[in-house]
């Protein structure tokens, strides 16, 4: 591969990274393919450049129950939605 080819997080890029975290279980594979769609078409919204869509890379991590720690707390998958809903005002 060409040297261009790669991005590194030290280095000069063109593209762009994001990294979602969420619950096992929430999301079936269309809606993986989905959120990974409308995330890279709100980041070449929001720069203004329509072909940044093709250049973002979307990391989508599920985290195990107690994988989410927030003020010191180890959250389960139960918990973390509860609180989340409350924080939101959806409760």
């Amino acid at each position: 591969m060409e040297p261009e080819a790669f991005s590194t997080a030290g280095g000069g890029s063109n593209s762009v990274r994001v990294h979602v975290t969420t619950n096992a279980g929430v999301h079936n594979r269309e809606q993986q393919l989905r959120l990974v769609k409308d995330i890279s078409a709100l980041i070449a919204k929001a720069a203004g450049d329509a072909s940044l869509a093709e250049r973002t890379w979307v990391s989508l991590t599920v985290s195990v129950p107690c994988g989410w720690g927030i003020g010191a707390h180890a959250y389960t998958n139960q918990e973390i939605v509860r609180t989340a809903r409350k924080l939101l005002g959806r409760d």
